[in-house]
């Protein structure tokens, strides 16, 4: 009926009006109005979408200096740790709930060092003492466990969802998960040797390294994420506004069972094996999104010292589809973006309907753009930014827009130079120490067994820690690229 109204009205005042052309203006104002209520009806079945979950609007609050047995249900009365927050949320079931939490580092129940998901909520950090204002940058909320946390968060992600957002049945989103302005840095958790540069065993190029290469192998590294999921999750999650800084293994890892994932506004800085990898848990392979865009991710390193595999930015893994846009990617040990895992066999119907959109980036020294499956032998496609018009459009449709940053652009400035100087003049020697000559191994190729040898490999640098506060400089380092200043 409002349609018949609208061009009764229209049609009027065609007729009172003289002039042909005026009359084709009144026209294309009809079409740009049905166009609009066409858009705006589709935007608003999109988001209703994405947020099927049953708000309750309850608010809770945490500070630092909060209260044990506070209700946490006021400005005035908040709680002193996260996961009790989350424990309350979790025995009322409510879905739908906010957290605000206050300027501080948080570790998690009893300074365990994680904090455990068990609802769709909001994790919302960067508020001042009193919740009177927010600004991520300015009160900045961390989760910066220490090695004293080592025998307590084990193999659990700083952030952890459990497995009861999961639902094999699901088929469309049964909630959304935010996390909003929480700043995660694993670099004092780590182990590092000496930041001492006259020992070539160090990896340390000069002084004003925080520390040497990251190690492994004494004493052994915890290997956890930052955000982890036990299981996949089947609902929509945003991550935004946040800092995930010197990980020691993957900084996003988790599954996405069905829905839309938005990661967006982070800074990723020198993480280990990948900083995002998103997996779809559908058997269609349609049922989950990634739109990761306006990130900062630099330095990805790779799995250990001999740089021979991994070290990605973003992993486009199977079962997802996904919009890759207007991030920078700089210093990627092995390659910004990897395409690497395809389906092949019974799964290649799955695998043709995936569709990964890479456009409006801007890539600095990386060490590959972008990975590709090998295309007869048996290394990599590494691809540069200036083939990326040449790529196969069935796979990739979307690339146009990507670019490398110039020398002198105002991102390069903003990253530590003396760690940016260091990487670019990454080293690799490597020695061995065989001798099948040698007395021992030929007694050893006597008595039937094998020879023995040793091998050395150095390192100029591998997985330093990166400064945090240098860090956060990269927020709006570089204007409508990267992470903006929130």
């Amino acid at each position: 009926m409002k349609h018949v109204k609208l061009f009764a009205l229209c049609l009027m005042m065609a007729c009172a009006w003289p002039a042909f052309a005026q009359f084709g203006a009144i026209k294309g104002a009809i079409n740009q109005i049905a166009s609009q209520t066409q858009q705006s009806q589709q935007n608003k079945q999109v988001q209703n979408n994405q947020s099927p979950q049953k708000a309750s609007g309850k608010i809770y609050y945490v500070s630092n200096s909060g209260g044990a047995r506070a209700d946490g249900l006021s400005a005035a009365t908040p709680k002193k740790d996260i996961q009790a927050v989350l424990n309350l949320i979790r025995d009322n079931n409510e879905d739908g709930a906010t957290i605000r939490v206050c300027e501080g580092n948080y570790l998690g129940y009893m300074n365990s060092g994680y904090i455990e998901i068990y609802n769709w909520i909001t994790l919302e950090g960067g508020w001042n003492s009193d919740f009177t204002q927010r600004d991520p940058l300015k009160y900045i909320t961390r989760m910066e466990p220490t090695q004293e946390q080592l025998g307590s968060n084990g193999s659990k992600g700083v952030i952890q969802t459990n497995k009861v957002l999961d639902d094999v049945m699901a088929k469309k989103p049964k909630g959304t998960l935010i996390i909003d302005g929480i700043f995660i840095n694993l670099g004092l958790e780590n182990f590092y040797m000496p930041n001492d540069p006259s020992d070539p065993r160090n990896g340390c190029p000069s002084k004003a390294f925080e520390t040497g290469r990251m190690v492994d192998a004494t004493p052994p590294q915890v290997h956890h994420q930052m955000f982890h999921s036990d299981g996949w999750i089947a609902g929509n999650v945003i991550i935004r506004n946040c800092v995930f800084a010197n990980g020691v293994y993957f900084a996003l890892q988790f599954g996405s069972r069905c829905g839309e994932v938005e990661i967006c506004n982070n800074i990723f800085i020198s993480n280990r094996y990948s900083a995002c990898r998103i997996d779809g848990g559908d058997k269609d392979g349609m049922a989950s999104h990634v739109n990761f865009h306006h990130n900062t991710v630099a330095f990805a390193w790779c799995r250990d010292k001999e740089m021979a595999d991994m070290g990605y930015g973003y992993e486009c893994m199977t079962k997802v589809n996904c919009d890759i846009h207007h991030n920078i990617f700089a210093c990627n040990n092995y390659a910004a973006i990897a395409r690497t895992h395809v389906m092949s066999g019974p799964d290649k119907v799955i695998e043709a309907r995936r569709k990964t959109n890479i456009y409006d980036n801007a890539f600095f020294m990386n060490a590959a753009d972008l990975q590709l499956p090998p295309t007869g032998g048996g290394k990599w496609t590494n691809v540069k930014v200036e083939q990326f018009e040449d790529l196969d459009e069935s796979i990739i449709p979307k690339v146009e827009g990507n670019f490398e940053l110039k020398e002198g652009d105002s991102f390069i400035s903003a990253l530590d130079q003396d760690y940016l100087k260091g990487f670019a003049n990454l080293k690799i020697v490597s020695s061995s120490s065989f001798n099948p000559n040698s007395a021992a191994n030929q007694f050893r190729s006597a008595m039937g067994m094998n020879m023995q040898g040793s091998e050395t490999i150095r390192v100029s640098m591998f997985g330093n820690r990166y400064n945090f506060d240098k860090a956060l400089k990269l927020f709006g380092a570089k204007a409508g690229y990267g992470a903006q200043k929130p």
